[in-house]
């Protein structure tokens, strides 16, 4: 059970953080880099991205991490680790209100950018970015922080868990090396005395030494 929760919470970190990263990476490069690029340009780089992005490698951990969240607060609350059971239900929460912000703001915006079909053809591109970039880069700001709420909440999860091991583990090796009594089957333990008691109790118990035959008559 410690391994599987140990498992769990790298791997739910670890995607958590992958995320944190891509939405951050939107906010503070690729986005401001848009900024100063043509309608056509924008329109174009977003509508492609956003075909390119619906892989494997993004859906596993996006979507994966809320299950394997849900995991590690489960295995917390139950087995062991329960210190790190408050960190994980924030990460939880935050990861889920950021998955609300994305399918309810970000996904729409990005099928409402699709709808508006090839740039090198499509008519008004000033209107289509003006509807589409600075709601769609707000929102990207707001659910970049609560990723990256959510993936410290998880940083610290893990290092609470770790302490909490750690410290088990060292009362389970101290318990260990106190050695127990080696009695036999109904031998009842024998009082141990330092060296000369037995002596100085041994000369208590010898009977005092009589007088001596008295002159004979």
């Amino acid at each position: 059970m410690k391994h599987l929760q140990t498992g769990v919470l790298i791997a739910t970190t670890l995607s958590a953080g992958l995320m944190a990263g891509l939405f951050a990476a939107f906010a503070y490069a690729v986005m401001p880099g848009l900024a100063k690029s043509s309608d056509h340009t924008l329109v174009e780089a977003m509508q492609s991205i956003n075909k390119a992005i619906l892989n494997p490698v993004f859906m596993l951990p996006f979507m994966g991490a809320i299950p394997l969240l849900g995991l590690a607060v489960v295995l917390a609350w139950r087995g062991h680790g329960r210190s790190a059971l408050p960190w994980l239900i924030a990460a939880l929460v935050l990861y889920l209100v950021a998955f609300m912000v994305t399918s309810g703001v970000n996904v729409p915006l990005n099928d409402q950018l699709a709808r508006a079909g090839d740039p090198a053809h499509a008519g008004q591109l000033a209107s289509v970015r003006a509807d589409f970039e600075n709601k769609w880069v707000l929102w990207n700001i707001v659910r970049a922080l609560l990723h990256t709420a959510a993936f410290a909440c998880l940083v610290w999860a893990m290092f609470v868990h770790g302490a909490h091991q750690l410290n088990e583990s060292r009362h389970t090796g101290a318990a260990a090396r106190i050695p127990a009594p080696a009695f036999g089957p109904g031998h009842p333990p024998v009082a141990q005395h330092p060296q000369g008691t037995q002596s100085h109790y041994a000369s208590f118990a010898s009977p005092a030494p009589g007088p001596g035959p008295g002159p004979r008559a």
